[in-house]
């Protein structure tokens, strides 16, 4: 129980300080050249816990679902190949539903999931770092 609940610890840091990198740092230039699409600075502190909640549900359903699979690759390529698809279910497909749903620019879209490609192979590893398991290779 303590190596899930470290995993879960160090899943959530990674994700939350990637998230900040990439999209309060990296990308908010070009964010700040689509204002219509976002909320104001104000009205986005207020939601902040929002933001939290939605780290640690992701942090939670990732290591629960790490946590039971089993297999025989080595903990690097688990971890590798996890992260793999988190990027692709919880990354690629949101940025494309929100290009399809908000008028985003292109190259934005196309920056928001190439940059959360390796913070998904990070939190991909961190997770198979500590819990040790292994998944089908």
């Amino acid at each position: 129980m303590r190596s899930l609940v470290l995993a879960f610890v160090a899943a959530l840091v990674v994700i939350a300080a990637g998230n900040f990198l990439i999209h309060g740092k990296i990308l908010q230039p070009r964010y700040l050249a689509s204002p219509q699409l976002l909320r104001g600075a104000a009205d986005s502190e207020a939601h902040a816990p929002f933001l939290l909640a939605a780290f640690a549900l992701f942090s939670l359903g990732a290591v629960w679902i790490f946590s039971r699979t089993l297999g025989g690759a080595p903990w690097v390529q688990a971890g590798l190949t996890f992260g793999a698809a988190l990027w692709l279910i919880a990354s690629a497909s949101r940025y494309l539903t929100h290009y399809a749903i908000a008028p985003w620019p292109p190259r934005v879209v196309a920056l928001q999931i190439g940059l959360e490609l390796p913070l998904m192979l990070a939190v991909g590893l961190t997770i198979a770092a500590i819990l040790g398991r292994r998944v089908p290779g």
